[in-house]
This record gives C-alpha cells, structure tokens and sequence, in this order.
C-alpha cells in the first residue's frame, strides 16, 4: 500500500536513531481537508468516536471493521441515519481489519478494541502507512510500548492517544493556570481511576452498566467478555491513562521532563467476589472465582525533574466517582472531587488568600481562567460524549493531521504511560520494588518542547 504521511525530523534514518526535539507529521500531499477515516472495533467506544465523526464535513468514514456482527450493524445504522454514504464492512472474523487497511485507501483509523489487540491493531495500521489514533488502557507488556513505537517511526506515521480526560474542562483550566506560572513550580500530582465498575465487570449485556453477575460470555453491550478477564489475571495499575495524563501533560513529560521509575502496592482482593455474593448468592459459580486484581492499586513515580506522581487504582468497591486529582506547587495547590465540573474541587493560593488556611471552592477561580480552547469551542462541544471531553480529542487528531501538526498527546506520551501496567504488576509481584521506566523518547525528551494546553487551536 502506498505510504500517505510522513515523519518531518529532518533525517531520522531509522528506529533506534536519536529522535531530533520536534516531531511532525502530515501528509505528503499538502493542503489535504478531507480525511478518509476508517474503524478497527465498532463498540461502544467505536461508536462515540463515529458518532462526532459523522457530523464532520471534513471526515470521510470510509470503512468500519468488527467481528461481532451486531457491533458492526449499529455501526453502519448510525451512518445510514446520518445521510452520509455507506461505508465498506468488514466482518469476517477478527482478521479482517487487515482486508480494510490493504483495500481501502485510508488516512487515519480509530483503535478502540480490548486492551490485547492494542497492539495488533495499532502495529498493522502503522506498518500499512495509516495514521492511527488510540483508545486507551494498559499494555499486556513493555515491549508492547516499544513495538508501537518503533512502528510508529519505522514507517514514519503518527499516533495519536485518545486520552480525553486531559481536556476535562476544570483539568484544562488547570492546565491554563499551571502555563502562566499561577501555581509556581509543580513538586506533587495525584490522579487515577476511581469508579464503581461492578456493574461493567458484570453484566447482563442489556445496557453498559447492565447489572448482573456474570462475565466472558459475548453479550450485547458487555465489556465484561472481555476486562473482567483482566481482573482475574492480573494484579496492578490497569487503567493508568486518566490519572496520569492530565498531571503528566501539566508536567512536561517527554517534553522537558520525563517518567524515571515507578513503585506500587495492591490491597487484598475482595470487592468483586463479595459483589457476586451479595448479588447472586455464595453458591453462584463467579462467587468462587479467585481474582487476581487488588481493590485498590496505589502506584508512586518519579519524575527526571524531581517531581512526584501518585496514581490510584479503585473500581472493584462501592464508591462514587472521582479521578482523585491534585495539583501541587510552591505557590498554589488544587484538589477536584465528584464528576469534574468547575464547581467541584477545592483550590488555594497562599499569597492570595492572605494564610488563610481555608480551602476555596473552585468554580470562581476556573471560570476566570478558562482555557481558551473550551471558551472558544463549548457549543461546538455541547452534547459530545464525557461532558464535551470527546469532542476536543477527537477534533485534535482530525486537526492535527489536516494542518501537518504534531499531536499534542503522540505515541511517546502513549508508550510511557501504558507501561505503568506491566511495571506495576511486576513491582506488586516483587514486593513493591521499584521498576525503572524506559525513555521511549531515546533522549529527545530533554529537547522536545511541551506542546498541550499552549494555545486554543486544539
């Protein structure tokens, strides 16, 4: 297939050579302002991202890919009720998607399958020349990381990850005061993935959150056939992308900064199983399931410029939601609580609020430092999924590639935050060790500028 983008560094000859400090990609025909767009796993999550990209006049679907035929069917009945041409199908078995990238003359794809084709998935669409933007989790294993970006670089074509809390509104506002020095120099973040997913670890395959106490079989709308797999095996920070994202953009890493070694500690595991109890009765066969994955995960990492990150891992008991993120520098500190709006957070500045000591509520203070970006693009955000976040990720990758522009989240920033996963079950394994983080950058990072939250472009 013949390649389409490019990687602008000036002469990097091959994997393995020192990346140069800006990367960009594009197309080698400039100027393009349709994108031909493609899906690998029509899903839920498939289905988010072909929604917004439906109501682009600058986007092409050109082609979905899914086994699971009823997936693929909703798939195409959202393309039918959206008046735009079918796209082709392809369906026939979990190989198939290979069929798409070699038949169909596409520009960029969408990976939002199970965390183990991640890799498959991405690899395949890299090596055909195919911009990729990445649903996010965990890697399987480190090398995973290095195989995508090797990939990504050996076949000079971008990726992008679809981490769509680093444009939460209050995270942006953030973000926009961390940029013009109002919290000082950063020493301290905190983040995770703090949600009740009983109810997706099992399910009666009716809805998302379907109740239920059963998991593995290909249900409807269950990703119980698949995550709880995860939890029964593993033991570690499985899902570290919202937590560290946000604080690690907000950090300069691989740009200026970077992830040099990480420590974690898992509880026991009880949640789920008493879940299934006290749903189903002792004697349900899922009661006896011995799982792996502790209830709470709690990972420390540690930064090249001294900074520190703590990361918590919570979806196995009752609580309600909150990522947990705290912000903390010399001269201010900001902690969110609830869902994430502006209202929802604690925030103080010591110089400011005269020693008080006393917590102010957020919302006056985020509202006054909005980011440009949401101040400019709210309507057009209203009503896209996670509260307007997907509208922004999604309209970063399509913009990015239109424009020849780097992406503001590449597979660097993805590498390094998916192998927290694998380093943290092996640190678990090891009795809390630490386990150094590899510079997936190859040195670049100490010259690579920070590109996230520094204009209200994407």
């Amino acid at each position: 297939m013949e390649r389409r983008h490019f990687l602008r560094t000036a002469g990097i000859a091959a994997a393995g050579a020192a990346l140069l400090p800006s990367v960009a990609y594009g197309f080698s025909a400039p100027g393009r302002e349709r994108i031909r767009v493609g899906f690998i796993a029509t899903g839920l999550r498939g289905q988010n991202h072909l929604e917004l990209m439906l109501q682009r006049s600058d986007v092409e679907v050109a082609a979905v890919a899914d086994p699971q035929a009823h997936m693929l069917r909703h798939a195409l009945e959202m393309v039918e009720k959206s008046g735009k041409k079918a796209p082709k199908a392809y369906g026939d078995g979990p190989q198939d998607f290979r069929r798409m990238l070699e038949k169909e003359r596409l520009d960029a794809v969408f990976v939002s399958s199970p965390w183990e084709w991640h890799r498959e998935h991405g690899i395949a669409a890299l090596e055909a020349g195919v911009a990729v933007a990445m649903e996010v989790g965990g890697a399987l294993s480190v090398q995973e990381c290095w195989d995508l970006v090797d990939a990504s670089e050996r076949n000079q074509t971008p990726l992008m990850a679809l981490e769509n809390v680093c444009y939460r509104r209050d995270v942006m506002a953030v973000m926009h005061m961390v940029r013009k020095g109002m919290f000082g120099e950063l020493v301290h973040g905190q983040g995770g993935y703090q949600h009740d997913l009983r109810g997706v670890l099992f399910n009666d395959g009716k809805s998302p959150y379907g109740k239920g106490v059963e998991f593995g079989a290909e249900k409807g709308y269950s990703e119980s056939q698949w995550r709880t797999d995860h939890y029964v095996k593993r033991n570690g920070e499985l899902y570290p992308t919202h937590g560290l994202g946000p604080v690690a953009l907000m950090m300069d890493v691989n740009r200026g900064n970077r992830l040099t070694h990480l420590t974690s500690m898992s509880s026991k595991a009880r949640g789920l199983s008493d879940y299934v109890v006290r749903q189903a009765g002792a004697d349900h066969p899922n009661a006896k399931v011995p799982f792996a994955q502790g209830d709470v995960v709690t990972t420390t990492i540690g930064c090249a410029n001294g900074e520190t990150i703590l990361l918590t891992h919570d979806t196995s008991l009752q609580r309600p939601y909150n990522l947990g993120f705290r912000v903390q520098g010399t001269r201010g500190i900001w902690q969110d609580f609830g869902w994430g709006g502006l209202d929802q957070g604690h925030i103080y500045f010591e110089d400011s609020m005269k020693h008080s000591h006393r917590w102010a509520n957020t919302k006056e203070i985020l509202e006054a430092n909005d980011h440009p970006l949401w101040a400019k693009n709210a309507a057009a955000a209203a009503g896209a999924g996670h509260g307007g976040m997907d509208y922004f990720v999604d309209n970063a990758f399509i913009e990015c590639l239109k424009r020849e522009e780097p992406f503001p989240m590449d597979v660097y920033d993805l590498a390094s935050w998916y192998a927290v996963t694998p380093l943290s079950e092996k640190s678990i394994a090891e009795g809390s060790t630490p386990q150094a983080i590899p510079d997936f950058t190859r040195g670049a990072w100490s010259s690579r500028t920070p590109i996230f939250g520094l204009h209200d472009r994407y």
